[in-house]
């Protein structure tokens, strides 16, 4: 996984790396039914061209390569990975 988001997401949950994103690797999305119950957005990693676009529009600073993620956030590197995991099962 290139990009991971993080804690700063928790509670805001704006949508704007949804938008830019190219390949459309960020859920859940707005329109998902699954987008209010959930803390914060993820990254899917086997869909994320690790581009960046979601990086700069981030208003709250919680998207990051996963090299320069805070180690007082990695468990987020697996909590991305295991949200993904658990929609495909």
């Amino acid at each position: 996984m290139a990009y991971v988001i993080a804690e700063p997401c928790i509670g805001t949950k704006d949508t704007a790396c949804v938008d830019v994103c190219p390949v459309d690797c960020i859920h859940p999305r707005k329109d998902e039914p699954e987008f209010e119950p959930v803390p914060h957005l993820y990254i899917n990693p086997d869909e994320c061209i690790d581009c960046g676009a979601c990086v700069p529009v981030c208003p709250v600073t919680a998207i990051f390569v996963l090299e320069d993620l805070p180690e007082k956030w990695a468990s987020f590197t697996q909590i991305n990975a295991d949200y993904f995991k658990k929609k495909s099962a």
